[in-house]
């Protein structure tokens, strides 16, 4: 009777045991979210054992450590145990053992293996089976109980391996799942962003089943104001490249999508009733069923406005060139032609102003020549600049001697500062922009004005000014100022400085400086100021935002690239700056769309954003603001608009900087150099010295007693901001700022996690601190250096 009832009890076990199986399999099963099933797994487990605590953690694809999930901590424990100093080396060794283990122990098994066993919960005996899946390791499965008297049995080990193998098919397919979604979105991301409209059309009824921004964009062009996109559609004429011009109110798109043709890069010509019209670069391939069937019909538009702008300013230029060099050919032709006239009769006087009108046109040809050269030497990047040490104040005094040796009457005022430091230049080539500037302020000044020089110390650089009191500049042609052969000072006249002007951005963005241009309006004067960078800039800085994760890294380098949002509602400009900073080692996250560009800068944390000033249903400013509040990063404005009220108000409501297009991409990795480099905490270029503690900011080495102590980015960010500051508290809402990038009122955990792992690395005691001192509910600091 004892047996029978025994057996009765052992099948009772058994019957529950498998239940709850049953029940937790079904449950693991009910999401195919990645984070939610391996949370719901490692509950699951917990449920199953009988355990206070679980810790599940997963592979990646290189076999690394992926994923960690708990099941019974705390929040505070949780992020304990993700940041546990020791966390990699104690998955690699459950994650090699053979099959499931039981410890009594956890704490001393884990000194046995000469592993750091500190949890920031007690744990006594432990659990662990492995997760595998077609015989390779998925991760781990670890449960631990709280209490020294509870132990894991037999049966908990084998109904945890069990359960581990159904789960390890289930997180396959939630992994599965997720690289699927993530495949999906990014696809959809670079369809919505993508340059060329892309449209989607149901074969069968011929209706647009999608559009992208880019698409919209287009339709909107020839829709008339308030017309829906799809009235368009019934109303459109195509004419395509071979002559056939097809209406679609009476031709219907569905019937046309019948015969399932492909068209590969055809010029159609677009026409709304009303005369406006578009064309555009067309691809169209149909999908089909599992039958053969059309099903629907993918089309791509590239507008070809831009192209067509592009060559209508390529004739522009040609045309402009052209006049240019045939003005001063004919005066040389006619001169030469005269004097070879043996039937002339030449005073010498005359003899010798004719070789002076050859000598004085060849020498503008010449000119032109090499800025023509000089242009195409830019526009490719190729310019020969030779930068040295110069001393700009020396060099002025050359060029105001120099023109007072000329034939001007205009009066030259030189004002230099008297401590101007050096500059990092090409002699001749500054040379030759002030001489261009000087020119251009002669020719539309008038005889016996002033004309000032200006030389003075920036931040970084220095500022060189050349004003005039002439004609003036009107406020709508100053972003078009540098433009080749841009209308500055009147249209009557042909654009003399229009190449120069454009030659001078080159040379000084070249430099790493930028130019521009003010003036008040016609007739008041214009001002040219442009900057040089100074020798010996302050270069000792250590980042307090360490680029998480684009600079193209090279090959074998842990360093991460800096991320730059960028957000533009023009498509062209915005592929523009993408190219030039993906060029300059940069990885950028781009976006037309302002609503978009919130969720993006959530996700990807960059570490600038890059703003157009005036975006498509919203201000610049207002998305600005936006961003700030979850992340103290830079901001830039780009815009079309340089008025000075703009760039004030910009510049009030917190942007680091503000560039006018068009701009170069030698400016604009420029600008955003210099931007980050402001938000970089300033050290000593000494190493930082306490005690045993040594803090090399250059080298970004971190040691305890002669040995390198190993750190996480984030964690050396958080060492070096606060040894930046011997001496001084740093609140917990600055830490978080500089650190984390986070608002004042983000949660601290992270950062107490992260104090808590220095310490531990450094063997500091909490109650009785060597390195890092504890204000209580303000924050944290470090002791000043020891004296050399």
């Amino acid at each position: 009777m004892n047996r029978e009832e025994t057996l009765k009890g052992e099948i009772r076990a058994m019957r529950e045991r498998l239940t709850r199986l049953s029940q937790a399999s079904v449950r693991i099963n009910e999401s195919l979210d990645f984070n939610v099933v391996l949370q719901e797994v490692i509950d699951s487990a917990c449920y199953l054992a009988n355990a206070r605590y679980g810790v599940i953690a997963t592979t990646d694809a290189a076999g690394g450590l992926d994923a960690v999930l708990t099941s019974g901590t705390s929040d505070d424990e949780h992020r304990q145990i993700v940041s546990h100093p020791d966390g990699q080396r104690i998955f690699e060794h459950f994650r090699r053992l053979p099959g499931a283990i039981r410890v009594d122990n956890y704490f001393q098994y884990a000194t046995s293996a000469s592993l750091d066993g500190r949890l920031p919960m007690r744990v006594w005996s432990g659990l662990a089976a492995p997760i595998l899946h077609r015989g390779e390791s998925a991760g781990i499965i670890y449960l631990g109980h709280d209490r020294e008297e509870k132990e894991f049995s037999e049966e908990d080990e084998e109904i945890l391996v069990m359960f581990a193998a159904h789960a390890a098919l289930v997180i396959a397919n939630a992994r599965r799942y997720r690289d699927e979604q993530r495949t999906r979105t990014d696809l959809e991301t670079l369809i919505s962003t993508c340059p060329v409209g892309v449209a989607v059309f149901d074969a069968g009824t011929g209706e647009p089943l999608s559009f992208n921004r880019e698409a919209v964009r287009i339709m909107d062009g020839l829709c008339a104001p308030g017309e829906p996109p799809e009235h368009l559609l019934e109303t459109l004429t195509v004419r395509r490249a071979d002559g056939r011009e097809v209406s679609l109110d009476e031709v219907p798109i569905a019937q046309m999508m019948v015969s399932g043709e492909t068209v590969r890069a055809e010029e159609l010509y677009f026409q709304v009733p009303d005369g406006r019209n578009l064309t555009a670069l067309v691809n169209a391939t149909p999908t089909h069923s599992g039958t053969g069937e059309v099903e629907t019909y993918v089309v791509t538009v590239q507008d070809m406005s831009p192209l067509e702008e592009l060559e209508r300013m390529r004739a522009e230029f040609l045309a402009r060139v052209s006049h240019e060099l045939r003005t001063p050919l004919a005066a040389v032709r006619g001169s030469a032609s005269t004097l070879l006239n043996e039937s002339t009769d030449l005073h010498p006087a005359e003899i010798g102003q004719f070789h002076q009108i050859i000598l004085e046109q060849s020498e503008r040809i010449r000119a032109l020549i090499a800025d023509l050269l000089d242009v195409a030497h830019i526009e490719t990047g190729s310019l020969p600049i030779a930068p040295v040490p110069t001393d700009l104040a020396a060099l002025l005094a050359e060029l105001e001697q120099r023109f007072r040796a000329g034939d001007s009457r205009h009066d030259l005022l030189t004002e230099v500062h008297p401590d101007l430091p050096l500059v990092m230049a090409d002699r001749s080539r500054i040379a030759q922009v002030i001489d261009t500037l000087l020119t251009n302020s002669v020719r539309h000044s008038p005889q016996s004005s002033t004309i000032r020089i200006g030389a003075a110390p920036g931040d970084l650089h220095v500022l060189v000014s050349v004003a005039d009191e002439g004609t003036g500049i009107a406020g709508e042609s100053l972003p078009h100022l540098f433009r080749k052969f841009s209308l500055t000072r009147g249209e009557k006249q042909m654009p003399d400085t229009g190449l120069s002007l454009a030659v001078c951005k080159g040379i000084v963005e070249a430099h790493g400086g930028r130019i521009w241009a003010e003036s008040s309006g016609p007739g008041l004067g214009a001002s040219f100021t442009f900057t040089l960078p100074t020798v010996n800039e302050p270069r000792l800085f250590a980042p307090t935002q360490i680029p998480e994760t684009s600079h193209r890294p090279a090959r074998g380098s842990d360093r991460e690239p800096v991320r730059i949002l960028a957000v533009d509602s023009d498509n062209q400009a915005l592929r523009y700056v993408r190219d030039a900073l993906v060029k300059s080692g940069y990885e950028v996250v781009a976006t037309g769309d302002p609503h978009n560009a919130l969720l993006l800068a959530e996700e990807h944390s960059p570490h600038l954003a890059l703003l157009d000033l005036m975006l498509s249903g919203t201000d610049g400013t207002e998305l600005m603001k936006r961003i700030k509040e979850f992340s103290d990063i830079p901001v830039i404005f780009v815009s079309a608009y340089g008025q000075d009220q703009l760039v004030a108000r910009a510049f009030e409501l917190g942007a680091d900087d503000y560039v006018v297009k068009p701009f170069s991409p030698t400016e604009i990795v420029a600008r955003i150099k210099a931007a980050l480099q402001r938000r970089t905490t300033a050290v000593s270029p000494f190493p930082y010295k306490a005690g045993a503690l040594v803090i090399d900011h250059a080298e970004r080495l971190v040691s305890l007693e002669g040995e390198p102590v190993e750190l996480t980015p984030k964690q050396y960010q958080l060492l070096a901001e606060l040894s930046a500051n011997p001496g001084r508290i740093l609140t917990y809402q600055h830490l978080l700022r500089r650190v984390w990038g986070s608002s004042g009122d983000a949660d601290i955990r992270p950062m107490r996690t992260a104090i808590s792992a220095i310490r531990n690395k450094l063997g500091d005691d909490a109650e009785n601190p060597k390195y890092i001192f504890t204000k209580p509910r303000v924050g944290y600091s470090m002791p000043r250096a020891d004296a050399p």
